[in-house]
Formats: structure tokens, sequence, C-alpha cells
């Protein structure tokens, strides 16, 4: 550790001495940090509007397809039949009547008090032939319940109490219901091995005295044009029909001789959500350069205005993305102006959506509409992609120069730290150079004084 003199021999105040030499020596350095943090936020904000542009790009790509405003709607005239729709692309109506809805088979065996049988052997047998032979545990009613439901044989057992028998004995049936519904979820089932079953020595569980079904499988069925000459019937497994009118679902939940009426229209309220996506990604980017536009004007503290200006102040380029957004949007659609479709800018550059007027638009000419909707979406597309495409876009071209420049100024500031930290031991060893020489000369002064005095002295006493 090095000895401070800080002053002793020369009076002076070394340590401010060197601190204010310091502070002067550091003034380049400081400008670069002011550099490195400017550009840092810059970067920054560059970034986000990239992030901003290219999501816009996304969202006008999706919307410049011939599908982005053909939105359609289902509805349906009675309670008894509903109707889903995510990919309807024409309009449309059916009538439907529901002549049957589809259940699954559900049977009950004879009353039991224990499986009849040793081994409990059960054999179901499904509606295409295949047959799932299962044995149980034991002839406890509980073991073969849980032996059938954990066979996948597409089948459900439930151990029901029914009473008791002449005896008193505690009597229960087996409920069997197939796991799906629909005629192809129907079952046979039997006591004894699939060998005896097609032998024939079996014996059908639903055919035993006290056995019973209580309800068939069968397939839901609607009747079409029901009445007419071209009456259509169709079967579903379910109470859904799939795509009865392209992208369109009906399921129905109730028999009725009455036909209900499935209307496919255009959704003009989807179309407008699906514009204003758009316009709010136009709106947020716009706002943003304007943010980062903008200069600020405050006071020091001497009163006088200080003007700071935005990240992006003055920056041409980014100026030129701003232009070329707001030009992809308001520029003519064959020789007309997008505002007639409700799309336009106000005169301070913001961008407009009038929902009624487009909604109008789209009532009184869709197709005109749709198509100059796609002309501007496909600009505005191309716009974003040549300031964010990933290699040589404007905005990713920037973030790549200052990418360089953070990096540069940043290896300025860290050779700085080195060339101070040389220039301040520099100034140390001077300034305690100096202490040393004026400590010398000190004690040479005194020591000359003191001679002086002595021989002053000496004379004037002889």
């Amino acid at each position: 550790m090095g000895i401070s003199l800080d002053g002793i021999a020369s009076g002076l105040d070394t340590a401010a001495l060197i601190s204010q030499l310091m502070a002067l020596e550091a003034v380049p350095q400081n400008l670069l940090k002011n550099q490195v943090t400017a550009t840092q936020t810059k970067l920054t904000d560059l970034q986000s509007l990239n992030t901003k542009v290219a999501s816009l790009g996304e969202a006008a790509t999706a919307a410049a397809l011939p599908t982005a405003l053909k939105t359609f709607s289902a509805i349906s005239s009675a309670a008894n039949v509903t109707v889903s729709s995510t990919t309807a692309e024409r309009a449309g109506s059916l009538d439907i009547t529901v002549t049957q809805l589809a259940q699954a088979q559900t049977q009950v065996t004879a009353p039991l008090t224990a499986w009849p049988t040793t081994p409990p052997v059960v054999t179901v047998v499904g509606s295409d032939g295949t047959a799932h032979e299962i044995t149980a545990a034991s002839a406890d009613l509980n073991d073969v319940v849980s032996a059938i439901n954990a066979a996948g044989a597409g089948i459900t057992a439930t151990k029901v109490a029914s009473g008791v028998d002449a005896s008193g004995t505690v009597q229960y049936r087996l409920q069997l219901v197939s796991a799906t519904t629909g005629q192809a979820g129907a079952f046979s089932i039997y006591r004894g091995s699939s060998a005896e079953v097609t032998a024939g020595t079996a014996v059908d569980l639903g055919t035993e005295t006290g056995a019973a079904k209580i309800r068939a499988a069968q397939d839901a069925t609607i009747t079409l044009w029901a009445g007419t000459g071209a009456e259509q019937s169709i079967s579903s497994t379910s109470n859904t029909f799939t795509a009865v009118l392209p992208g369109v679902d009906v399921t129905v939940n109730k028999v009725s001789t009455d036909p209900a009426t499935v209307t496919v229209a255009r959704d003009v309220t989807k179309a407008t959500a699906a514009v204003r996506i758009v316009i709010n990604a136009i709106a947020t980017t716009l706002a943003l350069i304007d943010q980062k536009s903008a200069t600020e004007t405050t006071q020091d503290d001497t009163g006088k205005d200080v003007t700071a200006l935005g990240s992006f102040t003055s920056d041409r380029a980014i100026r030129d993305v701003r232009s070329s957004i707001q030009t992809a949007m308001s520029a003519p659609v064959d020789g007309r102006s997008p505002s007639e479709i409700g799309i336009s800018f106000d005169k301070t550059g913001n961008v407009v959506f009038d929902e009624e007027k487009f909604q109008k638009a789209m009532a009184d000419d869709p197709d005109r509409t749709e198509a100059v909707y796609a002309a501007i979406t496909t600009r505005l597309a191309a716009a974003a992609a040549t300031a964010s495409d990933k290699t040589t876009g404007t905005i990713t071209t920037k973030i790549t120069g200052s990418e360089a420049q953070v990096k540069d100024y940043t290896s300025q500031v860290e050779a700085w730290d080195r060339r101070l930290t040389t220039r301040e031991a520099t100034l140390k060893a001077t300034y305690a150079a100096l202490e040393v020489s004026m400590s010398k000369l000190n004690s040479q002064s005194a020591y000359l004084t003191s001679q002086l005095a002595s021989l002053a002295a000496q004379t004037s006493s002889s």
C-alpha cells in the first residue's frame, strides 16, 4: 500500500487536486458512457418496434387470405336442434326433422345372489361379432362386475339391489350398458365361454326368465326435406351430425315432427372483430413510433429550457417505416379510397376504423369489401416484411448496427478505464515525488536558516 503524503511538505491538497484532474481526464469517457446509454435505449426501442411490426405483419398476412372476412354463423329455429359453426364459408338454410335419438343399449340380468357357474365365465359379443371372453376372480357378483368393467369389451356393468326372493335372500341384478351410443354399440352377453357361444350352448343373459332389455342400441336419425320427393334420412351413432352443411355441425336432443330450420348467414360482427385486430396492431405500432419520436422540453436547475430528443427523433428510416404502413392502409384500391369501407387516417396520422361504415359496406357489397380489404392487408404485410424481415428488414438492420455500436462504445469505455487507472497512478506518483522533493528542500532551507542565524549571532558577539 502506497504512502499518501497529501500536501505535508507542499501544503497542497493533492488528493483533491488529483481528483479534479481525473474528473477532467474522464470527460471523454463520460461522453462515451452517455453514448452507450443512449444507444442501448434506442436498441431496446428498436427491438420493441420490430416485435410489433412483425406481429402486425402476421396479422395482415392472415387477414389477406380469401376467407378472412368470410365469417358466418349458424342458428336454429327450434330448441331441439342446436348448431355450431367455426368453418362455414357460405350462406344457406336447411329444414331438419328429428326422427330418432341415439341411445346406448341397456339391459338387466335375471335376479342373482351369486354367479351360478364355476368358473364364473362371461362372454360379450359386439355388434361386429367380436367375442370377449371374461373370467371373474370368483362367483361373487362384485368380482364379476369388476371383471366385466376391466375387460374393455365395450360395456359397463353395475350391481343393483333388487329386493329379496321368497325365502328372504337378498337379490341383485347386473345392469349392463354399452359404452357408446348407436347401433355400433349393440352387444349380446352370455354365461359361458366363447366356444360355448359358438356351439350354441352358452346361456343368453338377455333372454333368461326375469331378464329384460331396457333400451335397444340405436342411431340418431334426422330427415331432410321431409314430405318431398327428395326426402333423405341421415343417421349418426351419436346425437351430433357432422358437416350437415359445410362447416356446420348439428346436435339433436328431442324427437319432433315439426322441422327445425338451420340457417347459415354472414356474421358481420365477427368480420368487424377480425378487422379490429389488424387496426389495433397498426395503432399500437404507430403509437410507439410517435412516442419515441417526440421531444420533451424541461427546465434545468437554472430555469433554462432543456430539450430531450426521443430515440426515433430525426431517424429517417423509422419515418419511412411509419409512412409505408400508412400508405399501405390509405392508398386507393382500384381508384377508390379505403375510407369507403371505414378505414382511414385522421389529420394527426392516427388510424381510424368506422365500424358502422364497414358493416354497411359488407351488407351492400361484401365481395368488393373483401377484395378491398385483401388488397390493403396484402400491401400491409409486404410493408411489415420490408421493415422486419429477419435478415434484410429496415428495423432489423438498424438493430444489428445499434448492437455493434453498443459493443464498440463499451470496448472504448473499458479501454478508458485502463487508461484512467494508469493516469491516476502516474499523478499520484508525480505528486508523491513532489512532496518528497519539497520535504528535502524544506529541510535544507531550515538547515541554512539555522546556520545563517548562528553565524549572525557569532558576528554580533565579536
